[in-house]
């Protein structure tokens, strides 16, 4: 339940760092993937480029600079925004890894995924997603009375 996040925990600062750098691999791998595939077809999966290790193609770099910037965005904003951005950003990856996944070998694999690309989406899934349950804020008697909850919880 979202009302057992801690609030205002001391690592927080660690853990928008942490999405920022995933928002920043994810920036810098759509602005290269971009660059390397522009000419090719938007949706192409046989002129795929291998960029930073992942393969891609000018619709999934577009994709990925968008991912990025809100990552970023929402993480310098901080509060409950990348509280709920990050919340939502590490559902969305998680569900973007196991569709392409399930469509890998595919005509339905737009994207041009490779397994690599499948990793790779799941690791960022899983820090941004683990960020996420950490980095909600609210008034500190808001965290005191969150601490005795999950305190006087434990006794029960």
């Amino acid at each position: 339940m979202a009302s057992h996040f801690p609030v205002n925990h001391h690592l927080r600062p660690l853990y928008r760092l942490l999405c920022v750098v995933a928002g920043l691999y994810m920036l810098v791998y759509g602005v290269v993937g971009f660059i390397a595939t522009s000419g090719s077809d938007f949706f192409t999966r046989d002129e795929a480029e291998w960029v930073l290790g992942l393969r891609t193609n000018p619709a999934f770099a577009l994709l990925s600079i968008v991912a990025g910037v809100i990552v970023i965005g929402a993480n310098i904003i901080g509060r409950n925004v990348a509280h709920a951005i990050n919340t939502l950003a590490g559902v969305v990856l998680t569900a973007v890894g196991m569709a392409s996944l399930a469509l890998m070998q595919t005509e339905a694999n737009v994207f041009a995924f490779s397994m690599v690309n499948v990793i790779v989406t799941f690791i960022l899934a899983g820090i941004i997603g683990t960020a996420s349950l950490y980095d909600r804020v609210g008034p500190p008697a808001a965290a005191t009375a969150e601490e005795q909850h999950r305190h006087n919880a434990r006794v029960a």
